[in-house]
């Protein structure tokens, strides 16, 4: 994508497919399926929870893995070099992510769960898990800049390494006792995190790198965008579904047996996802970054990893755990509320001018000046 004038909404829904459209309703079926599968059939989420490889679970790996080779299979890599080159967009989204969003996520948490410390940790580890994985499906939907969100992305997922641990400890340790605040163990796994951003970052990029270089290498780009994009693109939208159903399936017990704690967790999360998303688009037009890069840094900032919220929750303090509901009411919210950003930032399209069509557009009472050759 190119900082060209933002697509027209209605244009924008027109090609959007069957699935597409009624994405929001898909994904409330898909959540709706997997509280009831996990309710109704408790052995069905044991025997999902028990298929693990190195503390991740291989049936959300495989829907977060089928969820995101076709974004990445979509980026074109050649063209990275120019958000690399954009120090004003990788500065302030490294300051919004690892700064901004996770204190405002501490804030959030001491006021609404100041009485229930469990929950109020699983909030702070939520806002320290920034997002790796759904982040390309929001941004891609909303027209954002592919090749922006897949840096934004891998910087992130380096810093998810090297900062959460270090993070946490500030956080749930040192901050609060510089407060005068209850304070939290913290003993992160150093190597559940960097799993983690293999699994779930590592291998679909390094598949969608792959597909993208040799499938242009052997078909012209022209015909590998028009011919085999299509064919592998809505497969992203499946795994997402299959992702959600998996994830509620698990965890769908406790949601339903705990629904005024839900309800406690969820507020905050509302607050946290619409704030941080409204800040960064406002931010981004302050800079004049254009529509598709404050798109791209607005869904980077607001999403959050919640597969390694929850499975640090559940290393550290236990699948039973008020740590591990709160990591599992993330999606909860998280992934209709993003869902509904999408058609926000679709509509505030019109507010943003990109530098590069303004400066071609010509007065119409100014006559264009001559072509030279």
């Amino acid at each position: 994508m190119t900082h060209s004038e933002p697509p027209d909404t209605g244009a924008v829904l027109q090609k959007l497919s069957l699935l597409d459209k009624f994405l929001p309703l898909w994904i409330l079926a898909a959540m709706a399926l997997g509280l009831l599968l996990g309710a109704a059939a408790p052995l069905f989420g044991e025997a999902l929870e028990s298929v693990k490889i190195a503390g991740v679970s291989v049936p959300i790996a495989v829907g977060l893995l089928v969820m995101m080779y076709p974004v990445l299979a979509k980026v074109r890599y050649n063209e990275t070099r120019r958000v690399i080159s954009d120090k004003r967009l990788i500065v302030t989204s490294l300051l919004i992510n690892w700064l901004l969003a996770p204190a405002f996520m501490f804030a959030l948490a001491w006021i609404f769960l100041p009485d229930l410390p469990e929950y109020r940790t699983g909030l702070i580890i939520v806002g320290l898990a920034r997002c790796i994985a759904m982040v390309l499906i929001w941004n891609d939907l909303a027209c954002g800049d592919r090749e922006a969100a897949a840096v934004l992305v891998a910087i992130n997922s380096v810093f998810q390494v090297f900062m959460f641990g270090l993070l946490g400890w500030f956080y749930l340790q040192l901050l609060p006792s510089w407060l005068g605040l209850e304070t939290t163990s913290t003993e992160f796994s150093i190597w559940a995190i960097t799993v983690s951003v293999l699994v779930f970052l590592g291998l679909p990029l390094l598949a969608g790198f792959l597909t993208r270089t040799i499938g242009e290498a052997r078909m012209g780009r022209a015909a590998y965008e028009a011919k085999l994009l299509p064919i592998i693109g809505p497969w992203a939208l499946y795994g997402l579904l299959f992702t959600i159903v998996v994830l509620f399936a698990l965890q769908g017990d406790q949601v339903l047996n705990q629904p005024f704690d839900v309800l406690r967790i969820a507020a905050p999360l509302l607050i946290y996802f619409l704030a941080t998303f409204g800040a960064s688009m406002v931010i981004g037009w302050l800079l004049r970054m254009g529509y598709q890069r404050s798109t791209t840094l607005s869904f980077t900032a607001a999403g959050n990893n919640f597969e390694l919220a929850i499975a640090v929750s559940i290393a550290t303090f236990g699948a039973a755990s008020g740590q591990a509901l709160a990591g599992v009411v993330g999606p909860l919210i998280e992934v209709p509320v993003l869902v509904g950003l999408v058609c926000v930032a679709l509509w505030a399209r019109k507010f943003f001018r990109s530098p590069t069509a303004a400066a071609n557009t010509v007065p119409p009472h100014v006559p264009a000046p001559a072509r030279t050759h």
